[in-house]
């Protein structure tokens, strides 16, 4: 008896599995050893590259550009929609804009981009619930259920983009609360080489550009409102308004205090940058002492149970066993 299973001719499986992974083998050797002979020119590899690469940035730059202006066109017309309906002016719309862009939106569309939005979703909604019913079950789209699917969609599609609005803001909120130290150290650092606070920000937004590009970006936007606005402390209200933080809010009420009365500037962001710092790591704190309350229900629901089946499992099976064999 053979020890594979036998294909025929005196060849079994396992032979000719054997034979396919030689063979393969063996072309990726030959290959490897062609591949060392053949003369490999990098510059005009990278010459190559870089023709793709102008042809795909003239391209994209063609259809940006064609892709812009429907853009433009598709939002003016939503422009004067929400303008005829008077929802671009007022304390509602300057509220949603201030939110937008704690979230990170500050584009001249974002406004009305939101507020479309926020018109349409319920519609579609709506007619999202009542596509559900009829898909689920047809014999129950009876009247009042299909009254009881349109307004659930549109509920679920007027209150959607403001969930998600908030979301993001506490997200960012979250980034700007754990970047703040480190660019708050940097300003030190620039304040203390006689850097002007305009270049001190504009350098620390250099500096933490990756590493962290939301308080990168807001550093960066309030050095240039600094250089262009007539009144420094609007820029710096600007940041606090776009960010509402208490964090960024000390940051600015301590900034506005040195522009006035000239105090030191290194020593009070030194200060405050201690404190944050206190800040987070109580936070950490915090959040370790709840970590075992917290790790209380799952551990009761997935890693108990199973624990108990490795450990009794084997007994039981015994057990069972013996009592078959009786």
């Amino acid at each position: 008896m053979s020890d594979g299973f036998s294909l025929g001719f005196g060849i079994t499986l396992n032979e000719t599995a054997i034979a396919v992974v030689a063979g393969v083998g063996v072309f990726v050797s030959l290959l490897a050893f062609a591949q060392a002979f053949v003369p490999h020119d990098p510059m005009a590899a990278r010459l190559r590259s870089h023709q793709k690469r102008r042809e795909t940035l003239r391209s994209e730059a063609i259809s940006g550009a064609k892709a812009a202006e429907r853009r433009a066109a598709s939002i003016g017309r939503l422009k004067q929609l929400l303008d005829r309906l008077k929802l671009l002016r007022g304390d509602e719309a300057r509220k949603t804009s201030d939110l937008l862009a704690q979230a990170g939106w500050r584009s001249r569309d974002a406004l009305a981009i939101f507020l479309g939005i926020r018109l349409a979703l319920p519609v579609l909604g709506a007619i999202a619930g009542i596509a559900v019913l009829f898909a689920w079950k047809s014999q129950a789209a009876t009247g009042t259920n299909q009254l009881l699917a349109l307004l659930i969609g549109a509920i679920v599609g007027g209150f959607a983009p403001v969930i998600g609005l908030r979301q993001a803001i506490k997200g960012r909120q979250k980034h700007l609360r754990k970047e703040l130290p480190d660019g708050l150290d940097l300003l030190v650092i620039c304040a203390e080489a006689g850097l002007s606070l305009d270049a001190g920000l504009t350098r620390v937004a250099r500096e933490l550009g990756f590493s962290a590009p939301h308080l990168s970006d807001e550093f960066g936007l309030t050095a240039v409102e600094l250089g262009f606005l007539p009144n420094r402390r609007q820029a710096l209200t600007n940041l606090n308004r776009r960010t509402d933080l208490p964090s960024i809010r000390g940051v600015v009420n301590t900034l506005i205090q040195t522009e006035r009365y000239g105090t030191p500037l290194a020593h009070a962001l030194r200060v405050l940058s201690a404190e944050f710092r206190e800040e987070r790591m109580l936070r950490a704190e915090e959040k370790a002492a709840k970590l075992p309350a917290t790790l209380t229900v799952p551990m009761m629901l997935f890693i108990l149970p199973t624990l108990f089946i490795v450990i009794i499992g084997p007994a039981i099976i015994q057990v069972m066993a013996t009592f078959a064999g009786r």
